[in-house]
């Protein structure tokens, strides 16, 4: 059973995902809160896998909210996924260099949303091709960052290859695929390079790989 949290100011927002989730056997939404302190409360008291938060509320904003979820060890399976309306902009970037698994639109197709939550659920980015190329278009005009380069001579030649390719959207079967191993391999990669790069998840992986210059839109 997947247990989420909703985190939004907007109760027709919440009830409507709520609908759409308990719809689906595998999946309950243990609480709800309307801003990013009562989130906060409530993700520590039920521990969800998957817990979806809006970018902007009151009290506390999403992005503190999951900067303080990323930041304390208690919370490490938890997963969160930033909520907005606006897509792409500079607000969600903050909220994937403060640990969030990826986002979502609200206005996502019904059977997108539920499939995204099992995505996060399992512990994969939510990082949509699409997505990826923003984060590109982004990264082509940006600094690379030095503190962001941590780890990277610590990485195998094959971890650097893995993390090329998670960068360009691609799940572990395709990363697998491309790189003529078995999916287990290519995870074994992928996850020691997020260990070494210190890395919460995949999609703040993503963000390391371009803000150090391991990955560059020229190799994506």
């Amino acid at each position: 059973m997947i247990r989420v949290l909703l985190v939004d100011d907007q109760p027709l927002i919440r009830s409507g995902f709520r609908a759409l989730l308990d719809l689906e056997d595998d999946i309950e939404v243990v609480a709800e809160a309307a801003d990013g302190e009562q989130g906060l409360a409530l993700t520590r008291q039920h521990l969800p896998d998957v817990a979806l938060i809006d970018i902007q509320m009151p009290v506390v904003d999403g992005i503190e909210a999951t900067r303080r979820i990323a930041a304390d060890p208690a919370l490490a399976s938890v997963h969160v996924v930033i909520l907005t309306n606006y897509g792409m902009d500079e607000y969600v970037l903050d909220a994937l260099r403060a640990g969030a698994a990826g986002f979502l639109v609200k206005d996502i197709v019904p059977d997108d949303f539920v499939h995204a939550v099992r995505v996060a659920a399992r512990g994969d980015a939510l990082l949509a091709p699409s997505i990826t190329r923003k984060l590109i278009k982004h990264y082509v005009t940006q600094p690379l960052s030095a503190v962001a380069g941590t780890g990277l001579e610590e990485l195998t030649g094959r971890e650097r290859e893995a993390v090329t390719l998670v960068a360009q959207g691609l799940s572990n079967d395709q990363v697998a695929a491309r790189m003529v191993i078995s999916p287990v391999t290519a995870k074994t990669h992928i996850n020691r390079a997020m260990t070494k790069l210190h890395a919460r998840d995949r999609a703040q992986l993503v963000v390391l790989a371009y803000e150090s210059g391991l990955v560059t839109p020229r190799n994506s």
